[in-house]
């Protein structure tokens, strides 16, 4: 069994499972300073119980610290009609920011 505690996060839409020194990638955090705070929507303890309710999960925290914005990879997006030569290329860099889980638990 494994006795890691893990939290849910919600952040751009999605979630994520993090754990003490996660390094993940999330849509880009406009107020991004050193530290970043997120309350999650589960947390696992380290006995392997969960935890859902409101007032617990009220005094759960995740902390995270900013290692930098990057860039996703590219897509590329090709637009095409049969007979007609109509065809249109276009690509995107979805921009991120680059996270490290610092803490996951009580609130400190």
């Amino acid at each position: 069994m494994n006795s890691e505690m893990y939290a849910i996060i919600r952040s751009g839409g999605k979630q994520t499972r993090v754990s003490k020194g996660y390094v993940i990638d999330v849509e880009l955090l406009n107020d991004a300073g050193d530290e970043v705070t997120f309350t999650p929507l589960l947390v696992v303890s380290d006995d392997g119980a969960v935890i859902t309710g409101r007032e617990e999960l009220a005094g759960m925290q995740v902390k995270a610290r900013v290692l930098g914005n990057i860039k996703g990879q590219k897509v590329e997006v090709f637009k095409y009609k049969n007979k007609s030569g109509y065809r249109r290329r276009k690509g995107h860099r979805q921009r991120h920011t680059r996270l490290e889980i610092t803490h996951v638990g009580a609130v400190t």
